[in-house]
């Protein structure tokens, strides 16, 4: 079909050859791959493609599969329900070369306990953007590390980056494709000396967002292209009008985005079902209040022995213990609202801060309290920074 411009619109089957040319040209060189699922639709439909290929005899199958999960404990909760069914599903089929993971940051580095355990301040597009790469790149990439300490030798990454998803991410993948001689329609492939453990590939590379959304409401339901039940992923983006909707997905209350674009989709578009999460929507201006400088230790003009001014006199510093126990009440406070609606409604919970992340954040609160004096330098948390001893001793 052409569009307004005469250009045709690349199909759904004609995009699947193209991923299927890509993955024959660069995967066989690899006996294992792993997926790196996020639960959105880009990686869904990755995800979902790749497992089809290999099912329908498309592709050959590596010798092993894994497809790992990045739960990051703040996922819509449309795409966190959605993605635990899948997982149950691939698992129901029961093929001893096909594996699920969950990835998940050790406790400490979750973004509650770092946050408000830890005392550090919401993540900003700035300075301060510790959120994507602590929560969901560094557990995976220790996953896919493990798996290559498993396997001994190189395993192929699977991600479904696209071009088309945003600016900065095209302007890398316009320099990354170079490589090989590779071309956007041929996928993404990188195979260089400081990435000794793992190449990658984004076989979906090329596909457009109506692509995705047609392979995944209208194909990947069918039995025979694997019957997955994309239902409440699509919900996610909103519903039948996804494609046109293109809400943003991410952590519930982001505070990096300018708007909650798929929380706001899914409470106004189904309110039936997920009307109860509006207090949800009380969580970014919670984030970006955390922020001030009210909020933080801070030096006041510190000056050295000659009187003259220290280096960094009025350097913020960590949220300040009043400012950490204030917000954890209003975060339990505003998850308890929404757990008493989905009681009313018989809907199901959620647990952005679990019992286990509360009780860590509170040890967090007791050490820096000094009434844990006795807690050797090996319990606290690991990869914890010598800036970060220091402050805990010094308060």
């Amino acid at each position: 079909m052409d569009n307004l411009f005469g250009i045709k619109k690349i199909s759904v089957g004609e995009c699947q050859d193209l991923t299927i040319l890509s993955l024959k040209a660069y995967a066989y060189t690899h006996k294992h791959w792993v997926i790196a699922w996020s639960g959105g639709k880009d990686s869904t439909a990755t995800m979902t493609m790749v497992i089809y290929l290999i099912l329908s005899g498309q592709i050959e199958r590596p010798e092993s599969l894994t497809i790992m999960y990045a739960d990051t404990r703040l996922e819509l909760p449309p795409l966190a329900i959605s993605a635990y069914n899948m997982i149950e599903q691939i698992k129901s089929l029961n093929l001893p070369w096909l594996k699920t993971k969950i990835v998940m940051s050790d406790i400490d580095h979750r973004f509650m306990v770092y946050m408000l355990g830890r005392g550090v301040p919401p993540p900003n597009n700035q300075t301060l953007r510790w959120c994507t790469s602590q929560i969901k790149v560094a557990p995976m990439q220790e996953a896919i590390a493990k798996e290559f300490e498993t396997k001994k030798e190189k395993v192929l990454t699977i991600t479904g980056v696209r071009m088309g998803e945003s600016a900065i991410r095209d302007g890398r993948l316009t320099m990354a494709c170079s490589k090989n001689g590779a071309e956007c329609g041929q996928g993404w492939y990188m195979n260089t000396l400081d990435n000794k453990i793992s190449a990658t590939i984004a076989p979906l590379i090329h596909w457009r967002v109506c692509t995705v959304w047609d392979w995944l409401q209208v194909y990947a339901p069918q039995k025979e292209y694997g019957g997955w039940d994309t239902s409440m992923l699509a919900q996610a983006y909103g519903g039948d009008s996804a494609n046109e909707v293109n809400a943003r997905t991410g952590c519930i209350g982001c505070p990096l985005a300018q708007n909650d674009t798929a929380l706001d989709a899914v409470i106004q578009i189904f309110p039936d079902e997920w009307g109860y999460l509006h207090p949800l929507r009380k969580l970014r201006p919670i984030y970006r209040e955390m922020r001030k400088f009210q909020y933080r230790l801070r030096k006041h003009g510190e000056t050295k022995s000659d009187g003259s001014l220290a280096k960094n006199p009025y350097r913020v510093g960590p949220l300040t213990m009043k400012a950490r126990k204030e917000f954890t009440q209003q975060i339990v406070n505003i998850q308890n609202e929404v757990n008493t609606l989905a009681d009313l409604q018989g809907k199901q919970h959620i647990d952005i801060l679990n019992e286990e992340e509360l009780n860590r954040i509170k040890w967090h609160w007791e050490i820096i309290s000094g009434h844990k004096d006795g807690v050797e330098q090996n319990q606290l948390p690991p990869q914890s920074s010598t800036r970060y001893i220091k402050m805990v001793q010094r308060k």
